[in-house]
């Protein structure tokens, strides 16, 4: 069966100072129907330029969106214009975006904002379009949904405010759910709430999910499989059962080793010493290289390549066959 989603050599880049730099290079991968790709990293990472140059979402001005072909149910939605855009968005391919404050219009009812989700491809009319709100803000576990949709953003709390955003995304019952960090500036109890949400839509609608986030917690509670992302690139390709127990890239064995646990005897937490590389500043060679407490002489002039190891592929030089293990 052919993946729901492909993307090939996707590429993009930044216009800063009048030169166009790249923010994101060489990025593959596939998704299959009912399936969670996490895609995870620090900040500055690439993530979420990954997930909305997919749909296309980031101004023409400044930012250029190449790749050889991102195939979504078989066709080649790189090369739609944007009017044919504008029907995969919300309808093929609906997005959870990262801040619920800012991304709800603040002078809009919660309701209006809903209405618009369905009346924008005509899926309800307008006669219909209050029920089919107020309905979905109960799938989503929102109580009092009729009080609700009359209310604002900043009447309803960070969780609330996250459950309508989810709302919005699957109004148009999309095939593939981006969400991007869905979590983010939620207290651990609501975290596990929208967590387990999203995991029960997924079982009666049978989308797929690409969740974007630095936690590798929620990367553990959710995924089926594991891009880590560094310096605008993918250095880890990885199913979770692989990941976890097998990790690759040093990168990866540093985000695991973060993680605190129940049986650390420790007075801190382990960490990367260090910081991402700016856009205007990437090293010439491995990107990891001044992080890396394996780094070899070609590391710092030579790019690495992605090298299969299992069933998983790796962008190190640990494992190329002529300097690897």
């Amino acid at each position: 069966m052919a993946p729901l989603l492909e993307v090939k050599n996707l590429q993009v880049d930044f216009k800063i100072d009048k030169k166009w730099v790249p923010a994101v290079e060489d990025v593959h991968f596939q998704l299959n129907a009912g399936e969670t790709l996490t895609i995870v990293g620090e900040s500055g990472c690439g993530k979420s330029v990954t997930a909305m140059s997919i749909l296309r979402l980031l101004p023409k001005t400044t930012a250029q969106i190449s790749s050889d072909q991102i195939l979504f149910q078989g066709r080649d939605i790189s090369k739609l214009s944007d009017k044919e855009m504008t029907e995969i968005r919300g309808q093929g391919i609906g997005m959870i975006f990262q801040d619920s404050m800012t991304s709800l219009n603040p002078v809009k009812t919660i309701g209006k904002q809903l209405d618009e989700a369905f009346l924008t491809h005509g899926l309800v009319d307008q006669s219909e379009a209050k029920q089919a709100s107020v309905d979905l803000l109960k799938v989503v576990g929102i109580n009092s949904a009729e009080q609700r949709y009359n209310e604002y953003p900043h009447q309803l709390s960070g969780g609330m405010r996250q459950r309508v955003m989810i709302a919005m995304s699957l109004a148009q019952q999309p095939a593939v759910i981006i969400a991007d960090e869905p979590t983010t500036a939620l207290d651990v109890t609501i975290q596990a709430q929208i967590l387990e949400l999203l995991k029960d839509l997924q079982k009666k609608s049978g989308s797929a999910i690409i969740l974007i986030t630095h936690d590798m917690g929620v990367v553990a509670e959710m995924a089926d499989t594991i891009i880590v992302m560094y310096a605008g690139m993918f250095v880890e390709y990885a199913s979770a059962r692989d990941l976890f127990t097998n990790p690759l890239h040093p990168y990866t064995k540093g985000l695991l080793a973060a993680i605190p646990r129940k049986d650390m005897d420790i007075e801190r937490l382990n960490v990367i010493e260090g910081t991402v590389p700016t856009l205007t500043d990437m090293p010439q060679g491995c990107r990891f290289y001044d992080r890396c407490e394996y780094a070899m002489d070609r590391c710092k002039n030579e790019l690495p390549k992605l090298y299969p190891r299992g069933n998983s592929t790796v962008r190190c030089f640990l494992y190329d066959e002529k300097d690897g293990e």
